[in-house]
């Protein structure tokens, strides 16, 4: 019973299996600094297709009702082959969480690119960078990039 306490605990927001991750974030203290980007590169052995989400888990101590930031995918020769800017809405006008809070998290999945297709083998980067006026960030959690 210790030991499944302990591992719940060490969890903590954690909620999706590994076997679909692009990438994954913890954050040291819940701060997520200015140029602070979270990346991963993946080998395309053949023409693919993905469907990404993001999932993205805040603490209480997140002060703002929105979350902004670039996601970004490079090819092997380290040039931006998609880039996009995402904005999204997380509270009301109150400053209510529009989702509820589990296991001491607030966890949105939110849509990023569906059908991003790379049809061309090689190494590419999968980067997302924070873009909130105020840093360095306080209160992300964890950050997961799935394919879906």
């Amino acid at each position: 019973m210790v030991v499944m306490v302990v591992c719940m605990a060490l969890t903590g927001c954690r909620q999706q299996e590994q076997n679909n991750e692009v990438l994954h974030r913890e954050f040291y203290n819940t701060v997520w600094e200015r140029f602070d980007y979270v990346r991963n590169e993946v080998d395309v052995a053949t023409a693919t297709t993905y469907n990404l989400n993001l999932q993205i888990s805040f603490t209480d101590d997140y002060a703002y009702n929105d979350f902004s930031m670039i996601f970004t995918v490079f090819d092997s020769n380290e040039n931006p082959y998609r880039t996009k800017g995402y904005k999204f809405k997380l509270k009301d006008e109150e400053g209510n969480w529009n989702v509820e809070k589990k296991d001491g998290c607030y966890t949105f999945t939110l849509p990023i690119n569906k059908q991003l297709s790379i049809n061309d083998p090689g190494k590419y980067q999968f980067v997302v960078e924070q873009r909130m006026p105020i840093t360095p960030v306080v209160g992300v959690k964890e950050l997961v990039l799935l394919n879906n």
